[in-house]
């Protein structure tokens, strides 16, 4: 049962600790590194723009000097670099938490397909996490660790398409967007459920945001640097938007925070904004149909199976 006096800007002594963050260098991926590293973490900071990374890397610096945090290239949208991050973290060994973040916010106006064959913003949201969460199972499994899929609240709102999940025939920004996070929700409870079946000491949950902006955030050179205009239409949205620093709670409270069980959803206590609670997740995601249709899309679009027997021995 989680306790109910978390607090999130005082989190539990975490050295020793090895976790890793995808989509470090802005926005949530960003400040869960920061609440991490702050609390004595080490943290694989990743991105898949060197500059960017780059850039952040020296903001966390100047905020938590003492950071314990190495750089990682990857993208999510490109299976060989999945795989080779993978295969770097398992050399290094260690790893206690994969925290699922980095994705597409603001899909492109006509449909996009990586080289892998795959629907772009699903590829990058969905497909690509269950790669690298599949690719470091056994990793996560020796240190009895967890993974934090990134939900939204936007699944609540429309309809998934099982018929053409893949958007060929059907797709718009909206739609890639809303249907690559019911994926990414829908495949966070399913691992939770295929691993306790196969006996994997891993836990996955499933965490959102709630509606945290750019313009309610903290100005830092090289991570957020919202304009006049951005500031002035957030801060407009005040009574129920909260910062990406807020934001970024629930995420890191599923990740650390180990009396809340696999399977469980962590959000905003007030839905968009508030402490980081276990909530209730939408039908939709809940959906054993859908789940296995999805489970099914991410093994035949990505090649991977995940080595639930492997990670049980361990």
């Amino acid at each position: 049962m989680a306790r109910p006096d978390w607090d999130p800007q005082h989190l539990p002594d975490l050295h020793g600790r090895t976790y890793l963050v995808t989509g470090s260098n802005a926005g949530l991926g960003y400040f869960s590194t920061e609440q991490l590293t702050a609390a004595g973490a080490h943290v694989f900071m990743t991105g898949r723009h060197p500059n960017r990374l780059s850039a952040a890397r020296k903001a966390l610096l100047r905020r938590v000097p003492d950071a314990s945090v190495e750089s990682l290239l990857i993208d999510t949208s490109n299976l060989g670099s999945v795989r080779a991050a993978a295969a770097t973290v398992r050399w290094r060994g260690g790893l206690d938490g994969l925290l699922l973040n980095a994705g597409i916010v603001h899909p492109p106006k006509e449909r996009e397909q990586t080289q892998d064959g795959n629907e772009l913003v699903l590829a990058t949201n969905a497909l690509g996490h269950y790669a690298l969460a599949g690719e470091l199972l056994t990793t996560l499994a020796a240190a009895s660790g967890r993974m934090v899929w990134l939900g939204s609240m936007s699944t609540t709102i429309s309809p998934f398409d099982p018929v053409d999940p893949q958007l060929v025939d059907t797709y718009t920004p909206w739609r890639a967007y809303v249907q690559s996070k019911v994926a990414t929700s829908v495949l966070g409870f399913e691992a939770d459920r295929r691993l306790r079946a196969a006996d994997v000491d891993v836990a996955s949950l499933v965490a959102h945001p709630g509606y945290s902006t750019s313009g309610r955030t903290a100005g830092i050179r090289g991570v957020n640097e919202p304009s006049r205009m951005t500031r002035f239409v957030d801060n407009l949205q005040a009574g129920f938007a909260q910062s990406k620093e807020h934001g970024a709670w629930p995420l890191v409270r599923a990740l650390v925070d180990r009396e809340i069980e696999g399977g469980s959803f962590v959000g905003p206590r007030r839905g968009t904004r508030g402490a980081p609670v276990v909530a209730k997740p939408s039908r939709i995601v809940r959906s054993s149909d859908i789940a296995e249709r999805i489970w099914q899309l991410a093994e035949d679009s990505t090649r991977v199976r995940w080595p639930f027997a492997k990670a049980a021995r361990m």
